[in-house]
């Protein structure tokens, strides 16, 4: 199974909200981002439900800017 697929299995939430945003970034984005941004989105899979889904909607703000700035672009793959 390449890394992709594996990413890609594991965007496959409980909530559809972060299936819809977790995909849409995968497909948008993924593959032409920069390898830092690659294993921040990889970190955030790592999250449970809850906490991710705090950081997607807004009432959390991830304590590093540069994990903020992946979940900014996740949020914009969600509603593009």
């Amino acid at each position: 199974m390449s890394e992709r697929s594996r990413i890609h299995w594991r965007c496959r939430r409980g909530m559809k909200e972060l299936d819809v945003a977790l995909l849409g970034y995968l497909e948008r984005h993924y593959d032409t981002a920069p390898t830092e941004e690659r294993r921040i989105f990889a970190d955030l899979l790592e999250l449970q439900d809850p906490q991710l889904h705090a950081y997607l909607i807004g009432r959390e703000t991830p304590p590093d800017p540069a994990v903020a700035q992946v979940i900014d672009k996740i949020r914009a793959a969600a509603h593009a």
